[in-house]
Order: C-alpha cells, then structure tokens, then sequence
C-alpha cells in the first residue's frame, strides 16, 4: 500500500478522530482511490480490511462553493432512511486542527464501479441491461424524496434552477478557465434564452452517472456516490446529465468518457430517456435542452479539474491522465452543447 502524503491525511490525527466515532483501533491506513476529478476519496483499512472510506478537499486554493464536505455528509445522511441506497456516514470533522481541511468518513460499502470498459466488460449482457435499468429506477427513486421531509427543505433555493446553475458555472468557468472560449460563453447566453417551463422540484444529485455509482454482481445499484454538485432543482437536469455522460454507439459524436456503456446490453440514450418518463411521469419533451445544459455544464467542470492537475492540486492520482484529451473535451462538449441548442 503506498504511503499517502502527509499533506493529505495527517493519519495519526484521523485515526483516532475515527476511533472515537467507530467500532475500530489504531493503527488504521489510507489508500488514495485513483480516478477522483474533483474531492479526493481514500479508503480507510483496518489491517487488511477495508472498513471506511474518507472524502476531503483537493489540496491548493479552492473556488468558492466548491469542495462542501459538509453539504455532501449532509445529503448522504439525511437519504439514510430513504429508498436511495447511500453509504452509512460515520461522522463529518471540520476542525482544521485534526487535518487542515473538512473531511467526513462513511462505511465502506462491497460493490463495484464500473469505470472502465474492461469492468463493464466482465458482467453478461443481460446483467447490463439490469444496470441500465437500475440506474434509471434509483434515479426516479431520488427525484421522488419529500424534500422536507428528510429535511432538506432548506438546502436551496426551490426555483431558479437554470438561472442559479448558469451563473454558479459561468462564474466556475471565469475563475478557473486557461484560455479564451467563446462559445462556452455563447452557450451560457442561449441556455438563458430558450428556458423551458420547469418540472416540479426534486434533489438533484448533479453529477449522476454509472461511475458514481456502486452496484452488485447482478447489476443492481447498491449506493450513489459524489454528492457534491447535489442541490434542489430540475429532475431532467439530472437525466440530460446521465445522457451526457452515457456513450451511445448510435450517436457518432457521442462525448462519453469511455464506450463502456456502449457495450451490448445496455440501454440506449432513447431507452433511457423513455425509462424514465414512463416511470417518473416527467415528459421527455424538453430532453434536448437539457442535454445541452449538461454539456456545457461538463465542459465548465472539465477545466476547472484541467486547471487543478496543471497546478498540482490533485495529489497523486491519475499521473498518466490525458491532459491534451480533458484539455480538448471542454470545446468539444461546448460544441456539443451548441449543436443540441440548434446553434450550429
């Protein structure tokens, strides 16, 4: 197991805030989760055992709004008696004296990311039809939670979502950009122009797809992952933003991270679409905007992660990343924005 940086997990200090809070002893040891593009993720071992798993911010400066653990433990905890599968939170540590930045910790749940195509490659077809069709249904399980309920009335603002949405990303895209792109901001200005009637507010977790999720052997989702874009707002935001993530061989220009999901047995982007409006009510009508929105979206995260692997923000994680291909996709998922808006 590779020693982590001192400047990541101060592990004399976490281990016994962890201790006090958990059926565990010292010594515990963390274990960087490759992949993260934004909070850093660690599994936390007890001997050879994995028991936790601990979330904190990247290292470095950090935007404004970005990087809320506590509004990620917040979410996770209080969907803990919901019909959304959510890891169980052991606790939230925002005193800087035990590790310099916000963190929290939650039970380690026993399941499988499928964030390659080599992964997505060892289920059956039939057990990838049942991923499709399970990512979908928890979805609308989400998107059916009495915000009040469990108590997040207050969360945000419960109208507004686009407006709030293009003004939090723009202002991202302002602070973190490293090269002009006027079509970013071209897109901006038409998503605020062509707006379509909102659905009524549900959680949006705002970064929902098949790699921030966990599911079983047989396909089933067994926790959600990465609630840190997670606000109160439009459910087809939320199914744009699968979409947008999700490779679909019918569609050549597809801006998937990987052709994981384009693998036999998974559903296509119509099929999902059409799942879910025949399972949340919602109409699909307004389907192409808010593939936009998601695009466009991405293509604002994508350089501010791109900014913060040219700063040195992110640790050790991913040292072969394709910084030349994250570079290129900003304009490629701006363009695809563009396109769906019918600006080009």
């Amino acid at each position: 197991m590779a020693d982590i940086s001192s400047e990541l997990i101060d592990t004399e200090k976490v281990s016994a805030w962890i201790v006090e809070r958990a059926d565990v002893e010292d010594p515990l040891t963390f274990e960087l989760i490759a992949g993260g593009r934004s909070n850093m993720t660690f599994t936390v071992y007890d001997g050879e055992i994995p028991k936790f798993v601990l979330r904190r911010p990247p290292t470095g400066p950090l935007l404004p709004s970005a990087h809320d653990m506590a509004r990620e433990y917040r979410l996770m905890d209080a969907l803990s008696d919901s019909h959304v599968p959510v890891p169980s939170m052991v606790g939230l540590c925002q005193d800087d004296a035990v590790n310099g930045r916000d963190f929290y910790v939650m039970q380690f749940v026993d399941g499988i990311v499928v964030r390659d195509i080599d992964i997505g490659s060892s289920f059956s077809e039939a057990t990838r039809k049942t991923m499709s069709e399970s990512l979908v249904a928890t979805l609308i399980a989400l998107h059916e939670v009495d915000i009040d309920s469990v108590g997040l009335g207050d969360l945000a603002k419960r109208t507004g979502y686009i407006q709030r949405q293009v003004k939090r990303w723009t202002g991202q895209w302002q602070s973190s950009r490293t090269r002009d792109l006027p079509i970013v901001d071209a897109v901006a200005e038409k998503l605020m122009a062509q707006m379509p009637e909102p659905n009524p507010t549900a959680i949006a977790h705002g970064d929902y797809r098949l790699s921030n999720c966990m599911v079983d052997a047989d396909g089933h989702v067994v926790a959600v992952l990465d609630w840190e874009l997670c606000t109160l707002g439009e459910p087809m935001a939320d199914l744009g933003g699968l979409l947008g993530y999700w490779h679909d061989p019918a569609e050549t220009d597809s801006t998937g991270d990987s052709e994981t999901t384009g693998l036999a047995g998974f559903l296509t982007q119509e099929e999902i679409a059409d799942l879910y409006s025949e399972g949340s009510g919602v109409a699909k009508d307004s389907i192409n905007y808010y593939r936009a929105f998601a695009q466009w979206r991405l293509a604002c995260i994508a350089e501010g992660v791109y900014a913060r692997y040219l700063a040195g923000q992110q640790g050790d994680q991913d040292e072969d990343i394709d910084l030349e291909r994250m570079n290129a996709s900003v304009g490629e998922r701006a363009e695809r924005a563009a396109q769906l808006l019918g600006m080009i």
